[in-house]
């Protein structure tokens, strides 16, 4: 599956944040300083708990779209995330090629993150199909994953868990 760049870093960024470990008070603030370069320079990434909160939400929508079983559900999940979204798209060239952003610049970082993860996700149902998206079906294992293969067969969020359940599996059929 072939799709833009930094449309496929959008989605990958909506990935990330559906896959975000929520434990800790602090989780939405290291994840914005974690991934720092989709933020203009200069946004603060202090959230109220309110703004946390609401970064759960756009976490937990993303993965109610990965989790959908039918295409309806997905277009009312989906439509759920994008209702979060403020775009005002911008072309720049601030890091080489000519590309969009999708939050305006001086945008809060809960504006810019929910914007870009609900465009970024948005553009990868509409273009490539929302079966693109899955759960991990590895034991223990819920991230949600895009699934970029020719044949749209992924069933597993990374290679780790495809060995794991391969080698689960071998070792249930060898004791058998």
């Amino acid at each position: 599956m072939d799709y833009d760049t930094y449309g496929s870093t959008a989605v990958e960024l909506a990935i990330e944040l559906a896959n975000t470990d929520r434990e800790d008070p602090e989780w939405a603030r290291a994840f914005l300083g974690s991934h720092d370069e989709w933020f203009t320079p200069g946004t603060s990434f202090e959230l109220s708990p309110g703004e946390a909160h609401r970064a759960a939400v756009a976490a937990d929508l993303i993965r109610a779209v990965a989790l959908a079983e039918s295409q309806p559900d997905v277009l009312t999940r989906l439509n759920e995330l994008l209702a979060l979204a403020r775009p005002r798209p911008y072309a720049t060239d601030h890091d080489g090629p000519l590309h969009l952003h999708y939050a305006r610049p001086d945008a809060p970082a809960l504006e810019q993150l929910t914007t870009t993860v609900a465009m970024g996700l948005s553009q990868v149902v509409v273009q490539h199909g929302w079966q693109r998206l899955g759960v991990c079906s590895a034991e223990g294992c819920d991230d949600v994953y895009v699934d970029t293969s020719r044949n749209a067969s992924r069933r597993y969020c990374s290679n780790t868990c495809a060995s794991r359940s391969t080698v689960a599996a071998y070792r249930a059929r060898q004791k058998a």
